[in-house]
């Protein structure tokens, strides 16, 4: 019997999750229908209420609804709570149950894909949103030392921090005291500013030879950072592909109880992201 299952967001077009997650399907010999619904934040509960209606049992949930997603869960794991903010839903008897994987894949692909330690590092993460919500926790739990989060409202900044409650070690800062903050070992982009490619805008003071940078789009959305960070000689420049990949294994394994093997379809996911990654 085919299973249900969509990905929610605005826009959507461009998702890969759905050739992911059949890649995923056919290796485990799974069958199941996974389809890309776009749906304006107005619009989303009552789209994700139609989802279910017509057999939908699970779904994933990208840029702008991760935190709308999680107000609407009758039940959320431990790491969706710490985010306040949902990437993952599971159709229970009782409604929604959520879950976060964004932070659990990015780390899995820094430490395990690219075998990159992040303990101790100073670091920066841009934007505060629910891209933002979802790694922040994994980041801290990874060992990386204070974390500076920076956002153009500042009140989402302050929020995010607030719900972290580690205040000796997590900092607000606004986004026109990025020119005094140094430089920084680990910077995660965050933010959606490199569909209007506003990233140049940030100053090259805060790279070092040293640093890696991180942005967890992919494609197109990532190429505004990744060329700041390359000209600013960063040592190391990462898009969001990897992650993709890997959060979207932690999900299908909450579907299917079976975890993917994820090289193949990295390797060939890779193979089309031209010229947005260092050192694959």
């Amino acid at each position: 019997m085919t299973q249900h299952f969509a990905v929610f967001g605005y826009p959507i077009a461009h998702s890969l999750s759905p050739r992911i997650h059949a890649a995923f399907a056919k290796q485990q010999g799974i069958a199941i229908d996974y389809t890309a619904i776009e749906t304006t934040p107005e619009n989303f509960s009552e789209a994700l209420k139609s989802f279910h209606k017509f057999g939908g049992r699970g779904a994933n949930i990208t840029l702008p609804h991760k935190q709308t997603a999680f107000a609407l869960c009758e039940k959320t794991s431990e790491r969706a709570q710490r985010a306040g903010a949902v990437n993952t839903l599971i159709r229970t008897e009782t409604g929604w149950d959520g879950d976060n994987t964004d932070g659990p894949g990015l780390i899995h692909d820094l430490t395990e894909r690219h075998r990159l330690d992040l303990r101790g590092r100073r670091t920066l993460l841009l934007g505060a949103g629910g891209a933002a919500r979802g790694v922040a926790p994994a980041l801290l739990d990874a060992g990386i030392d204070e974390l500076f989060v920076v956002n153009r409202t500042a009140g989402k900044a302050d929020a995010l921090v607030d719900a972290i409650g580690q205040p000796g070690r997590v900092h607000p800062r606004y986004w026109e005291d990025l020119k005094d903050l140094g430089s920084f070992d680990l910077i995660i982009n965050a933010t959606s500013a490199g569909r209007q490619a506003s990233s140049t805008a940030l100053p090259f003071t805060l790279v070092t030879t040293r640093t890696l940078a991180v942005d967890l789009s992919y494609s197109e959305a990532a190429i505004a950072f990744m060329s700041w960070a390359k000209a600013a000689n960063a040592g190391n420049v990462l898009d969001g592909l990897g992650m993709l990949i890997e959060q979207a294994a932690i999900g299908f394994s909450i579907w299917h109880g079976v975890r993917p093997e994820t090289d193949e379809i990295y390797g060939q996911l890779r193979k089309e992201v031209v010229g947005l990654h260092n050192g694959d």
